[in-house]
C-alpha cells in the first residue's frame, strides 16, 4: 500500500506530508533557539555595567564561517534545482560543495574550541585583569590547578589587547607588556585563573549552549545531505519527483541551520 501524499499534495494544506512535518519541526526549533535567545539578552542586559566580557571571540574566524554557511545555501538551492531541470551530475556536483562547506565550518568550530580550551583569564589579588595563553598551552587550567600541581608561578603571554586594565599597574608594567612578551606571574598574587569555558562566567557558558547546539543541527543536517547524495540517490531512479521532495526537504532545515547562524555571529561575536 502506497502512502498518501508524498508527491500529491494535500487537500487542506495545498502541501505534501513531508513539507508539512518540516514545518511543524521547524516550528519547534524556533521555540527552542528562541528561548535560549531570550535568556541571553536578559542575562546580559541585567549584568552589572562593566561585567560582561567582550572582544574575547574571533570575529574575522566567525566572519568567515558565516560566509561558508551562505554559501551552502546557495549549492542547496541550486542542487534542488538541479534535480527540478533531470540534471542528477549537476545536483552531485552542487551537494558535495555543500558537504565540503558543512565539514569546513565544523572543523574551523573545531580549532576556535580549541583556542577557547588553552585561553586564559587571570585575575590578581591587586584587582589587575589580564588575558592571554599559559606558557606550555595547558588545557582546562584553574585555580585549583595550579594548587594541585603545587606551583609557584605561571609564565604568562598577554594579549595584545586586554578587554579589562589593571586598576594599578607598578611601574614595570608598561616594559613588561610591551611587545606582548612573557611575563611570570606568582601564583601567590594570582586570584582566579581560568580559561575561556563554561565555568568561566555567564557569557562562555550561553557561548558554548548556542554554538555547540549548533554545531550539532550542522552536524546532523550534513548527514541527511550526504545520505541523499550517496546512497540515497538510488530514489531519484524509481521516483524523482518524491526524490527531489527529499531534497527540498533537507534544504529547508539546511537553511534553518544557516539563519540561526546569521543571528548568533552578530549577537555573540559583535555585539
Amino acid at each position: 500500500m502506497d502512502i498518501p501524499f508524498t508527491v500529491k499534495l494535500r487537500d487542506d494544506t495545498t502541501l505534501y506530508n513531508a513539507k508539512v512535518g518540516i514545518w511543524l519541526f521547524l516550528g519547534s526549533e524556533v521555540m527552542l533557539f528562541g528561548a535560549l535567545f531570550s535568556s541571553y539578552i536578559l542575562l546580559r542586559v541585567g549584568a552589572p555595567p562593566g561585567t560582561w566580557p567582550r572582544g574575547l571571540l574571533n570575529v574575522p574566524i566567525g566572519a568567515f564561517n558565516t560566509i561558508v554557511l551562505i554559501v551552502s545555501s546557495v549549492t542547496v538551492v541550486m542542487s534542488w534545482a538541479s534535480l527540478k531541470l533531470g540534471n542528477l551530475g549537476k545536483f552531485r556536483f552542487y551537494q558535495a560543495i555543500t558537504l565540503l562547506c558543512a565539514l569546513s565550518f565544523l572543523t574551523i568550530k573545531s580549532f576556535e574550541y580549541r583556542d577557547k580550551f588553552t585561553h586564559y583569564e587571570v585575575w590578581k589579588t591587586d584587582g589587575a585583569r589580564m588575558t592571554g595563553h599559559v606558557e606550555g598551552g595547558p588545557y582546562f587550567w584553574s585555580t585549583q590547578t595550579l594548587k594541585d600541581k603545587k606551583l609557584d608561578h605561571i609564565v604568562f603571554h598577554p594579549d595584545p589587547h586586554h578587554y579589562t586594565e589593571p586598576v594599578k599597574p607598578h611601574a614595570g608594567a608598561a616594559a613588561e607588556h610591551e611587545g606582548h612578551a612573557a611575563i611570570t606571574i606568582p601564583v601567590a598574587e594570582i586570584a582566579r585563573l581560568s580559561a575561556f569555558v563554561p565555568a568561566h562566567s555567564t557569557y562562555f557558558a550561553i557561548y558554548f549552549t548556542l554554538t555547540a547546539l549548533h554545531g550539532l543541527h550542522v552536524f546532523g543536517g550534513a548527514l541527511v545531505i550526504g545520505y541523499l547524495w550517496g546512497p540515497g540517490a538510488k530514489l531519484w531512479k524509481t521516483d524523482p519527483e518524491r526524490f527531489t521532495n527529499r531534497i527540498e526537504i533537507s534544504g529547508l532545515f539546511w537553511h534553518f541551520v544557516d539563519l540561526v547562524w546569521i543571528f548568533l555571529f552578530p549577537v555573540l561575536y559583535l555585539l
